[in-house]
């Protein structure tokens, strides 16, 4: 059965680790990876979650499953987290399933979305996550994408999105980034929300929300506030939320599926089908990982500890937008890249060509992806010099 199998290529962006791994040289920096790191360059794990891990090792009395849906405490908690005291959990339209992570939200969303229509098509932002279009094809959806990011003059190509959102038909879905665009940095007005979420209603086409990053942009309503403006506008939508990046989470596996119907009769009938789709996928959600952030959020004082070391990590990879611009121009570099200051969370391009992508790895020992596009939270006051004269040198 396996003598005819390829071996198929390496994900480019876990290709890179590898690389980095194997390189002996001690400037070395690795822009490759979306995940958090400190100014050490490690990813730390949160005080608000060791205290919440303490508190799980004393009180935990069993592991039983919790079913398909998971945890219904850390459900209640994103959906306040997400939604804050929004009509559609007073009107109980909104039906929450714990996921292994983002991306197991993501396929759920995607099996769910074929579910309710076969065939189905969904619409994501070019450029975007590199692993959406391969969840959504597993998933079963036929994916198409819409124009988002001005390579040229590095801003949002918002006006072509439009245009292109408008050929969308009724009952097909439209992935939205709700804050922190990966890979691109350029998020959505608050005019531009509206424009999306009016043009929604009048087509008919299902948003769905990837929130991945939420409380690594401006705060955690700020960022927040796409989301909560397509639930006042539409009767359904999905949000596919994670808490690997601000909870700190990455191997815990942690995040939900939302689904929000336009009457709580409808979100029974989505209650009922959504762990069914669970089920025949990976049967019950990974149980720690809830736990943890159920137990900060419902507890004022961790909450309040976990809102301190957000900030502290928002604040620093925004500080590292800054400096990284500062540098470049003490380093002689002409060319404009402000517009990296004017992005949001953890991901930029620096609009430099492959040639010289391959420059930096190979000249330099700086990995980052093809693409140009590079995890600003692998910047630290240590790396940032070297960065930014290996950048110049290449330019």
């Amino acid at each position: 059965m396996f003598s005819e199998l390829q071996p198929r290529p390496a994900d480019p962006i876990l290709g890179l680790s590898v690389k980095f791994a194997a390189d002996s040289n001690p400037n070395k920096i690795d822009l490759g990876a979306g995940i958090y790191k400190d100014e050490h360059g490690k990813t730390p794990v949160l005080a608000c979650v060791k205290a919440a891990e303490q508190f799980r090792v004393d009180n935990e009395e069993s592991k039983a499953y919790l079913g398909s849906a998971g945890s219904a405490a850390f459900n209640t908690a994103m959906n306040t987290l997400m939604l804050g005291d929004h009509k559609v959990i007073a009107e109980n339209r909104i039906r929450t399933l714990s996921t292994p992570g983002g991306t197991g939200a993501l396929r759920i969303a995607g099996e769910f979305i074929k579910t309710c229509k076969p065939g189905a098509t969904i619409w994501v932002s070019n450029p975007t996550w590199a692993n959406h279009q391969g969840v959504f094809t597993a998933a079963g959806l036929q994916v198409k994408s819409y124009p988002y990011y001005d390579y040229e003059n590095k801003c949002l190509d918002f006006d072509a999105m439009i245009e292109a959102l408008k050929q969308v038909p009724a009952d097909e879905a439209v992935l939205l980034h709700a804050c922190c665009h990966n890979p691109s940095g350029m998020d959505l007005s608050r005019e531009q929300w509206q424009q999306v979420a009016e043009l929604a209603k009048e087509i008919g086409f299902l948003p769905v929300i990837d929130m991945a990053y939420q409380g690594f942009g401006e705060g955690l309503e700020e960022d927040a506030y796409g989301l909560r403006l397509m639930a006042d506008t539409l009767d359904e939508l999905i949000i596919c939320s994670s808490c690997s990046k601000n909870f700190g989470l990455y191997r815990e596996r942690i995040g939900a599926v939302s689904v929000i119907g336009k009457s709580a009769e409808q979100a029974d009938i989505i209650g009922s089908i959504v762990p069914a789709v669970v089920r025949v996928n990976y049967s019950m959600p990974p149980a720690h990982g809830a736990a943890i952030v159920e137990t900060v959020l419902n507890s004022d004082e961790l909450t309040q500890q976990w809102y301190g070391e957000l900030q502290e990590m928002r604040d620093r990879i925004n500080g590292m937008r800054q400096l990284l611009v500062n540098k470049l121009a003490e380093n002689g570099v002409t060319q404009d890249f402000s517009f990296i200051t004017r992005q949001n969370g953890m991901f930029s391009f620096l609009g430099i060509n492959p040639e010289q992508v391959q420059r930096l790895q190979d000249e330099h020992s700086i990995y980052i992806v093809g693409s140009s596009r590079i995890s600003v939270a692998g910047i630290s006051p240590d790396n940032v010099d070297y960065l930014a004269k290996s950048i110049a040198s290449v330019l």
